[in-house]
């Protein structure tokens, strides 16, 4: 008698799983589907959890590429501020350093580091600090700025183009 029940068991295991499949496309048993989604979602994802991180890794290199070569088109076509690019008319204590013309406040960064390089006014212990010559004194008032303070005491010296 069990192996008579054992072939039974088998036979009614598989007509139950084609049932499934056939049951599938009608509207009836996808609302019946729908609540087993539900229960085997709470399942799913303590399983699928590993394949999702091995996919995540494949996947990011794939992203680096992308992004390594979006920057470049985003280069081109970069235009400046034009807040930046606007003439500015300098002072006359920053015109001995700069030159009186207008220039855009990018220009006028320049020229000043220009000015500092050229006449060693960096500190050599401390290169983001700048001494500061009779020229620059009258622009900064004291006698050793930072280079982040310098752009703002220069900012006070320049004034719109008319």
């Amino acid at each position: 008698m069990a192996t008579k029940k054992k072939p039974a068991a088998k036979k009614a295991a598989p007509k139950k799983k084609a049932t499934a499949k056939k049951a599938a496309p009608k509207k009836a048993a996808a609302k019946k589907a729908a609540p087993k989604k539900k229960a085997t979602a709470k399942k799913a994802p303590a399983k699928k959890a590993a394949p999702k991180k091995a996919a995540a890794k494949k996947a990011a290199p794939k992203k680096v590429a992308a992004k390594k070569a979006a920057p470049a088109k985003k280069a081109a076509k970069r235009k400046p501020n034009a807040a930046f690019m606007a003439p500015m008319q300098p002072s006359a204590a920053l015109g001995e350093v700069i030159g009186s013309k207008p220039m855009p406040r990018t220009d006028v960064t320049k020229k000043i580091w220009d000015y500092i390089k050229k006449n060693g006014l960096q500190d050599k212990a401390n290169r983001r600090n700048i001494n500061a010559d009779e020229k620059l004194m009258k622009i900064f008032g004291k006698k050793q700025v930072s280079m982040f303070e310098m752009t703002k005491l220069v900012s006070k010296h320049l004034s719109a183009a008319k």
